[in-house]
């Protein structure tokens, strides 16, 4: 599964965040997939760039956002939470004709 997360960077007491994408089961500073912003909860005011297109493009094709990104998300309008997924109905028997 594929996630939109944060990723930690900065020095010690003064954390920045690049906002991924990256594989679940991938470490929380390890690969990852593409940046699509930033966050910087540190400044006054607290800086947030994020490439909305990039991000709607990950949350179309089934990317899910941690709870803080969809937090962050909301903040700039972004509808981190789409519907439900797409499931299939499944097939009606067809009669054999004959």
């Amino acid at each position: 599964m594929v996630r939109i997360r944060l990723m930690r960077r900065g020095k010690n007491k003064k954390p920045t965040y690049r906002i991924v994408v990256a594989d679940a089961r991938s470490p929380r500073d390890g690969k990852f997939i593409e940046i699509i912003g930033n966050y910087n909860p540190v400044e006054q005011p607290k800086v947030l760039n994020i490439k909305s297109d990039r991000a709607r493009y990950w949350l179309s094709v089934g990317a899910q956002p941690s709870d803080t990104v969809a937090y962050l998300f909301g903040k700039v309008g972004i509808d981190a939470k789409p519907g439900t997924p797409f499931v299939a109905e499944a097939a009606q028997p067809v009669e054999a004709q004959g």
